[in-house]
Order: structure tokens, then sequence, then C-alpha cells
């Protein structure tokens, strides 16, 4: 018996993978994950405002990260320390144009994906992963690690289920951000 293709399944081409495709667009390896350690994120579909970053912008979590950042910051300030929300979920497709920005402005692929995960690898896609900063101080800069408020979370975050992503030397090429922070469910 001859095999039956799926109604809408498509032959002689491989499926639509946002990630692949936009990593091609913009000249990003095809072996950038392998070489980098990194695997694709998934884009999450359940999001939660935890309010604006200081520019107003609304910001969004998943919801089991959006609760333990809540928790978080609230003991944060227990302490007084002060934590803002930077940055939160990104699209694939936001991914995509924040390389595009930095490609137009003359920056080389190379030196991008030092301080940008490629389009599909980044932890913003899942909600879980936040920037995080003080009130009034420039944000995402290696500074962040000289503040009390780093230290706090260096100590505590983990008690929440947020873990640091890009320590100094990390194996995945990507700069030291002392200010990326990732949620991962307690087991």
């Amino acid at each position: 018996m001859p095999l039956q293709r799926q109604p809408g399944a498509r032959t002689g081409s491989p499926a639509p993978n946002p990630a692949r495709d936009s990593c091609a667009g913009l000249g990003i390896p095809s072996d950038y994950g392998k070489c980098r350690g990194l695997k694709l994120q998934i884009e999450a579909t359940k999001l939660t405002s935890i309010g604006p970053n200081p520019d107003g912008r609304d910001i969004q979590l998943a919801p089991e990260a959006s609760a333990a950042w809540a928790r978080m910051r609230n003991a944060a300030n227990g302490n007084g320390m002060k934590l803002v929300a930077i940055s939160g979920f990104r699209s694939i497709d936001r991914q995509s144009e924040i390389i595009r920005a930095k490609l137009a402005s003359g920056q080389a692929i190379e030196e991008i994906l030092r301080t940008v995960a490629a389009p599909g690898y980044s932890e913003h896609h899942t909600g879980r992963a936040i920037d995080i900063g003080i009130p009034g101080e420039e944000a995402l800069t290696e500074g962040f690690a000289d503040t009390p408020e780093f230290r706090w979370l260096d100590v505590n975050a983990g008690g929440f289920g947020f873990k640091l992503s890009y320590p100094c030397g990390n194996p995945h090429g990507i700069s030291y951000e002392p200010w990326h922070w990732c949620f991962h469910a307690k087991v």
C-alpha cells in the first residue's frame, strides 16, 4: 500500500523553521548552536505582564517565572535591594530585528554574537529569562556585577529558581552578562 501524505504536508523541501530561516538570512553559521553549546529555545505562548521597564515598555514573562520574579524582587526589597526588570520575553522575530539593526550600524556578525544570542537560541524566547538592573543606573553593563544588588542575587536568586546564564568564561562564547538570569522550575 502506498504511503499517504497528510493533508497540507509539503514535499521536496524542509518544513519552515523560523530560527533556521532567521539565522540563514543574517549570515549566522548553520552550526551555530552546536558550536556554541546552545539549544534551540521554544517561544513562550503564555505570558504575564510584570509591568513596565524604566523606559515604559511592558515586560512579559511566563507565568511561573513572573511569580518567581515577584517573590524574588519582594525579598530583595525587604533586604534593602531595589531590583528592576529591564527585559523579559523576546520573540524570534524581535531577536532578528535586534541583530539586523546591529548589522546595519556596521557591526560584524561575529562581534554581535558575543553579546546577542542568535534567533531561536535566546532564553528570552522562553519567557523565563529576565534582564535585571537597578533603578536610575545604567542597564546591561558588566558594572552591575560590582553592586550590592548583584551580590544579593548571586547569593539568593537560586532559592527562587533563577540562575545566572552567562557567567565569566562561559562555554557559549557570550560575553559576561551579570544582569541576565533565567528561571528554572525547581524539581
